[in-house]
């Protein structure tokens, strides 16, 4: 593709934005790239805390990417299936899923730099994905082959809205193709800054809708890799699915609102654009906080916090697993995650051994 094939390319030329919007954008980037030059040169933290951040990542990436999509599983259960050792069999969808994106984001952070950015690497994903569940044995890692749509989907797991309509079957393969080109000219010619074209290219994705189902999921690894392959190293610190998973009214709008333009004269993916630069920024807000004091009481889930408020307001008093349980109303299972995520956390620390083993605040 020639310099000037890629500009007049219907993908780069939706990105002709006014100067009011031009401006905001470059804001935003400004922000997020002073980010990333920041984290990329602190030291100060641990390696042993960045382990910790990383893996409390992992699981929080995973919880919300798939409730995003229906799951059930809270972050607490979604850190048992990490710290098995032992692969146990897989009951439920919920569960599927939530291994299988367990081991896709392990890769990831652990592989970044060794991926390529193709059609097989997507398709790939795919199928690490949906590897344990068995209702998608047959679709696995190919595109699809019948009509979707693309839907909103409340904490009850039921269709509340149809976005749109993404591509036909008959179209994807060759939409997808062309994706992959732009892209990786895009990240080859540097015409346009890294973050716009990610935007551009996680949009034009999900119009596309190339699989059955899991591309919401795969949508959102992809950003991880992208992120960590562009030098936003900080993706492995603070997941960007929880700050979805929390503005999931804002995704869906913004999608639909850009979709209404979809393939039109008039391409306008501003909203879209605006909503996912500003998970990225979120996202460094986050981080950036931790280079200043390990402050990590921002990126507790909800039972996490309330454990931890816990024991902020019984110091310097010990409290044994049964006795968080009472207070807190939940399960003794649920309070043994949490607390080794509070330890690893530096939050909390052990007393004792055995049956006699309490934990107090960390100071």
């Amino acid at each position: 593709m020639t310099e000037e094939q890629f500009l007049e390319h219907r993908l780069t030329a939706r990105l002709n934005f006014s100067l009011s919007d031009n401006g905001k954008i470059q804001q935003i980037i400004a922000t997020i790239d002073g980010y990333k030059l920041a984290w990329n040169l602190t030291s100060t933290l641990s390696l042993e805390f960045l382990k910790s951040l990383e893996k409390n990542t992992l699981v929080s990436s995973t919880g919300s990417s798939t409730r995003i999509e229906g799951s059930k599983l809270s972050d607490e259960q979604v850190e048992l299936f990490l710290r098995q050792t032992k692969m146990k069999k897989l009951e439920t969808r919920d569960e599927q899923e939530v291994v299988g994106y367990l081991e896709m984001m392990r890769q990831i952070f652990d592989i970044y730099k060794e991926i390529e950015l193709s059609e097989r690497t997507i398709k790939q994903i795919h199928s690490t994905l949906l590897r344990y569940s068995t209702k998608d044995d047959k679709h696995r890692g190919g595109y699809k082959t019948q009509s979707n749509q693309v839907v909103a989907i409340n904490e009850q797991s039921e269709v509340i809205g149809i976005i749109f309509d993404p591509s036909t079957p008959e179209n994807t393969p060759e939409e997808m193709k062309q994706l992959l080109v732009w892209v990786e000219e895009a990240l080859r010619n540097r015409i346009i800054h890294p973050l716009i074209i990610l935007a551009n290219f996680i949009f034009e994705f999900l119009c596309i809708h190339p699989f059955k189902d899991g591309n919401g999921r795969v949508s959102r690894v992809l950003t991880n890799l992208i992120l960590l392959q562009q030098e936003y190293v900080f993706a492995k610190y603070v997941a960007h699915e929880k700050l979805i998973e929390d503005t999931k009214i804002e995704y869906y709008m913004a999608l639909r609102k850009a979709t209404n333009t979809w393939k039109t004269d008039k391409e306008d993916v501003t909203s879209w654009l605006f909503y996912f630069l500003d998970i990225i920024r979120q996202q460094g807000d986050k981080v950036m906080l931790l280079t200043k004091q390990e402050a990590t009481e921002h990126l507790l889930n909800e039972n996490q916090s309330k454990v931890y408020n816990l024991f902020l307001n019984n110091h310097p008093n010990l409290l044994g697993r049964k006795a968080i349980a009472e207070k807190t109303g939940i399960s003794i299972k649920t309070i043994e995650a949490i607390i080794k995520t509070l330890v690893s956390l530096k939050k909390i620390e052990k007393q004792g051994r055995g049956s006699g083993t309490k934990y107090k605040l960390k100071r």
